[in-house]
């Protein structure tokens, strides 16, 4: 299998529900360091797993609807807690909606696997991954 990995950020602003979150109950801001791998098992025509380029502008575009935002404020995330884990699988899904509709342009065609990861620090991180 082979793999190809892009990295962005976003900054963001949340707060949890429930005691098991502590201080983190209160409103407050996490920088994530967000790596996306795509897999294909053969490389395709050109050599290529996915187009670098049109992978990290794909990327920006999706990260740009909770970048700079009060997760809190989003309708979709309402009752949520957007953990970094749950913040994987929607970067991860919204990602997955780009590649099925033709985003990647024809090197995504081949994508059979994506592995999302949002780093909170040098710490801890969580990952989504799954079939394409």
């Amino acid at each position: 299998m082979f793999s190809l990995t892009v990295r962005d950020h976003m900054m963001i602003a949340h707060s949890f529900r429930g005691e098991i979150f502590g201080p983190a109950q209160a409103l407050h801001g996490a920088t994530y360091v967000v790596d996306v791998t795509f897999e294909r098992p053969e490389l395709d025509s050109d050599d290529l797993i996915v187009d670098i380029g049109l992978a990290s502008e794909v990327l920006k575009q999706v990260l740009a609807d909770f970048n700079m935002k009060n997760l809190d404020d989003i309708e979709a995330f309402r009752g949520r807690n957007t953990t970094t884990e749950f913040m994987a699988r929607q970067v991860f899904e919204r990602l997955a909606a780009a590649v099925k509709a033709g985003h990647l342009g024809s090197t995504g065609a081949g994508l059979t696997g994506m592995k999302v990861t949002l780093g909170e620090s040098h710490l801890a991180w969580a990952s989504f991954h799954g079939s394409l």
